[in-house]
């Protein structure tokens, strides 16, 4: 992989450092917002996550449910099985049995206008969770990861191992991006690209297959398989005469996908080692292929962070005190002020994070 394994640890060392001591870069600024519109006080807030299928929202739903009840508040939460349509009812069902605010990561942050309208007419306050919800002014706050500096992360991360600034190598690269029906996957793609595009256009990073668009890599659902089937068409289609040198997946769902072609077409020995591999979410699987040398690494998204920063918005509201947006977030039809919590990259030097924050027990991870 073109010098790839020996440049690779010293540069994981040192963006990891970095990761682990920086902050978010500074968002722009945004005036303090009124944290309360309604006059009325939380007591049970609904929480609507997308589903059960991937680790980062289970233990979301965990994190925030376990924080929220600690401070006080009663709490329903529902998982829609990736399903906007049943989200819409279970938002509705939250609604008629009268929470005070609803916390939403969405499946589909276009598919909730009507239901987040019927919410705020009845007084409810609409956080969106970790997703944006997008067309609709019944949006009062939003609570996220900065997922820019996640994608910049990313894109960092493959510049570093690369040593891209200290030599004249060129290096391959295929791009997997998020479902297009994820407000985020633009803000994922957009960040990569803010740091790799310079790369491509002096030609030091090549994409074969002349996919470089955000809605030609999408890969819908964030569904495994079809980044698998993807893939396979990449390898056999492009490098055939050549490897593959760097996989911009930007989640683990995604490269656990990849993983499963790169594999089936030769990848992982001694002289077809596997490319840079990206990631977010800190999937178990993922986590289990960083070990094994499979997948390179993965953005880290805390729950324990979000929690906290949503129990700060809860109890502003209730207050009635104004809080300082970290940035904003522009739905279309208004500019939603965000707070914000700090991504974590994780690779094969520092895997045991995710045990010491809780996340995975030291069994999980190597047993």
């Amino acid at each position: 992989m073109k010098k790839v394994v020996a440049l690779i640890l010293a540069a994981i060392m040192a963006l990891s450092l970095a990761a682990c001591g920086g902050g978010a870069a500074a968002p722009a600024a945004a005036p303090a917002a009124e944290a309360a519109d309604t006059g009325k006080k939380v007591q049970k807030i609904g929480l609507c996550m997308p589903t059960k299928e991937q680790t980062i929202w289970t233990m979301q739903g965990e994190r925030l449910t376990e924080a929220l009840e600690k401070a006080g508040y009663e709490v329903l939460i529902e998982f829609a099985e990736d399903d906007s349509a049943k989200q819409v009812m279970q938002i509705e069902n939250m609604v008629s049995k009268g929470v005070d605010m609803l916390i939403i990561a969405a499946v589909d942050g276009g598919a909730l206008t009507e239901a987040c309208e019927k919410a705020k007419a009845e007084g409810i306050y609409v956080i969106a969770d970790d997703r944006g919800i997008i067309n609709t002014e019944a949006v009062d706050w939003y609570v996220t990861c900065d997922y820019n500096r996640l994608a910049e992360m990313q894109g960092q991360y493959i510049i570093d191992a690369l040593d891209l600034d200290n030599t004249d190598e060129t290096f391959t690269m295929e791009i997997f991006a998020g479902s297009q029906d994820d407000t985020n996957s633009l803000v994922f793609y957009n960040g990569q690209m803010s740091k790799l595009q310079p790369y491509v256009d002096k030609g030091q990073i090549i994409i074969k297959s002349g996919q470089n668009g955000a809605a030609e890599c999408a890969i819908q659902s964030w569904d495994s398989s079809k980044a698998q089937a993807r893939m396979d068409n990449l390898l056999s289609g492009f490098y055939s005469d050549e490897p593959l040198d760097v996989c911009l997946s930007t989640a683990d769902c995604l490269a656990i996908g990849c993983i499963s072609s790169l594999e089936s077409m030769g990848y992982g020995t001694a002289d077809k080692p596997f490319p840079i591999v990206t990631g977010q979410d800190a999937e178990l699987a993922a986590i289990k292929n960083i070990i094994a040398g499979k997948q390179t690494m993965t953005v880290f998204i805390d729950g324990t962070l979000l929690a906290e920063r949503m129990v700060e918005l809860v109890a502003a509201i209730n207050e009635g005190k104004e809080l300082t947006p970290d940035g904003e977030f522009d739905n279309n039809v208004k500019k939603i002020p965000a707070l914000y919590y700090d991504p974590y990259v994780i690779d094969a030097t520092n895997v045991d994070h995710l045990i010491d924050v809780g996340f995975y027990t030291k069994e999980e991870v190597y047993g």
